[in-house]
């Protein structure tokens, strides 16, 4: 049986453990010391200074499927943002009000690692014995981000850094559960992402220099560069479509000169693309129809530094049918699916023959106010679901 105290005094120790990516590992030492309470197998990986994955593994008496809950620990903010300021729900300061948690990660996505501890602490406790192994794995970096000019270091290294160290030194699983805010939909499918830079450049001179040569200002010459861009997206989004789903991309940062000393021309301006690609369709496809707009630019420089592939698994396959019937019992409706535009972890997954659904609590999208906050009795439903589901998919031994 979940216990809901339980759950949610370890959702709060975790809030309130700060793990901002590149900075996890206080918090992976909560989750080591909880495996070991639990009596979990624990491995540590040491993925770089201040920062490590570590996995709990529930032993099977054999003769059945493993299954791994996977869980980033790293969060999408650090609370110290000067645009963040008062807003509680984005601080590493958990606290419970009106049937509610607040606070930074709960929602994404340190709830979901409290509801796979729960939910296999409660199983031991009911003196379950499953035939198959649950491994719990507890990652940093997945945040979408990575380093980029200047931008380097830890705290740049996301988009599941943590969870392609974890499948590369033994994290290997049958199937896998991921938490991801989802509203208790499974998610079949979700997009990936290409990074793409378009650059201008032009002459580094005083403004009293630079009479007739605007023209040649490296953000002068990303005006049209801009506008070219904007009439081109459609027409990826179209292409990059995934059934009924629309691809979708994003104009994400322009960059160029110095405020610090405008009475200087800009020598290179820096256009940055987030573009979607839906799951079937290959990174170097995606790259190769990314460049070649992009070659079609005059003067222009381009570069693709990120491929981020994008997964999904048949709605026919065995932990979809057993995700979906353990919703069906904890809520009574049979969940929603759904296809989603954000990236997950499963995109590495999923390329080590793990097969991964991702299905988690509400998103607690957060409000100008309040920030990340979750309901706790959806916290407790969905710990039961997951402990229903390792039951169906690792089998129960006699």
């Amino acid at each position: 049986m979940i216990d809901e105290r339980r759950l949610v005094e370890l959702a709060l120790r975790l809030v309130s453990t700060p793990s901002f990516t590149g900075s996890e590992q206080a918090a992976a030492d909560v989750i080591r010391d909880v495996f070991e309470e639990v009596g979990l197998a624990v491995h540590w990986q040491q993925v770089e200074e201040g920062r490590a994955n570590v996995v709990g593994t529930w032993a099977g008496a054999g003769g059945g499927p493993t299954l791994m809950f996977n869980g980033h620990l790293d969060t999408s903010y650090s609370g110290r943002e000067p645009w963040l300021q008062g807003i509680p729900g984005f601080q590493p300061e958990g606290f419970e009000r009106d049937g509610r948690i607040y606070g930074l990660g709960i929602s994404n996505m340190k709830g979901a690692v409290a509801c796979y501890v729960e939910a296999v602490r409660s199983l031991i406790e009911d003196g379950m014995r499953l035939k198959g192994d649950v491994l719990i794995a507890a990652v940093a970096g997945e945040i979408e981000k990575t380093q980029q000019g200047d931008a380097q270091g830890a705290e740049y290294r996301g988009y599941a850094a943590g969870s392609r160290y974890l499948v590369g030194h033994g994290g290997a699983a049958d199937v896998c559960i991921l938490g991801e805010p989802t509203e208790n939909k499974l998610v079949l499918a979700h997009f990936g992402s290409l990074w793409l830079r378009l650059s201008t450049h032009g002459p580094f001179v005083h403004t009293a220099f630079s009479e007739g040569r605007r023209g040649e200002n490296s953000i002068v010459k990303m005006h049209p560069v801009l506008s070219a861009v904007l009439e081109w997206l459609p027409s990826w989004e179209e292409e990059m479509s995934y059934g009924d789903v629309r691809g979708v991309a994003n104009v994400g940062s322009i960059e160029g000169g110095f405020g610090w000393r405008a009475s200087r021309t800009p020598h290179r301006t820096d256009l940055f693309l987030d573009l979607r690609v839906p799951p079937d369709v290959t990174m170097a496809d995606a790259r190769r129809k990314a460049l070649e707009f992009a070659r079609s630019l005059e003067g222009v420089e381009a570069e693709v530094y990120v491929t981020a592939p994008g997964a999904e698994i048949d709605e026919s396959h065995q932990l979809v049918g057993a995700l979906e019937a353990a919703h069906t019992e904890v809520f009574g409706v049979a969940p929603k699916r759904d296809v989603t535009r954000w990236f997950s972890d499963a995109s590495v997954l999923t390329r080590y023959g793990i097969a991964t659904v991702n299905y988690g609590t509400s998103s607690g999208l957060p409000d100008a106010e309040l920030g990340e906050n979750l309901e706790i009795e959806g916290l407790v439903k969905t710990a039961e679901v997951y402990a229903r589901a390792a039951m169906k998919i690792c089998g129960v031994a006699e």
